[in-house]
């Protein structure tokens, strides 16, 4: 199970590597919207950090802890960005570039993923 934790935490920091570079490329050639793809890739970043951090849970109620407490920062960090960008894209209904605030939320969400899976392989 540790390795599953591990193999998914590695995919997630690809995809949303993946993620927020198209977003960031499309906001910078000034595209009004990020093309369908993007969308796609926005539900895979979702769903597999959901999946990546219910492993997790699964693995503590084992009794696998992690060895600072700043990995529980790093796991759930995307997910509550992704939260907050949803929040924010439903009440800003005029935004110019609608997928402006899942750019911003795929970049945290990759930092932090990147950072749980260094403190996880004690790095």
């Amino acid at each position: 199970m540790n390795d599953i934790h591990k193999y998914i935490g590695e995919a997630l920091v690809g995809v949303f590597t993946i993620f927020w570079i198209w977003g960031a490329v499309m906001w910078a050639r000034k595209k009004p919207d990020a093309g369908s793809l993007f969308w796609k890739l926005l539900a895979v970043c979702q769903i597999l950090a959901g999946v990546q951090a219910l492993v997790g849970i699964i693995l503590l109620v084992m009794g696998f802890v992690p060895t600072t407490w700043l990995h529980y920062v790093y796991g759930f960090g995307p997910i509550v960005a992704f939260g907050y960008a949803q929040l924010y894209a439903r009440r800003e209904t005029e935004l110019k570039y609608p997928y402006l605030p899942f750019l911003f939320a795929g970049f945290v969400g990759w930092g932090l993923s990147l950072r749980a899976l260094m403190t996880g392989l004690g790095m």
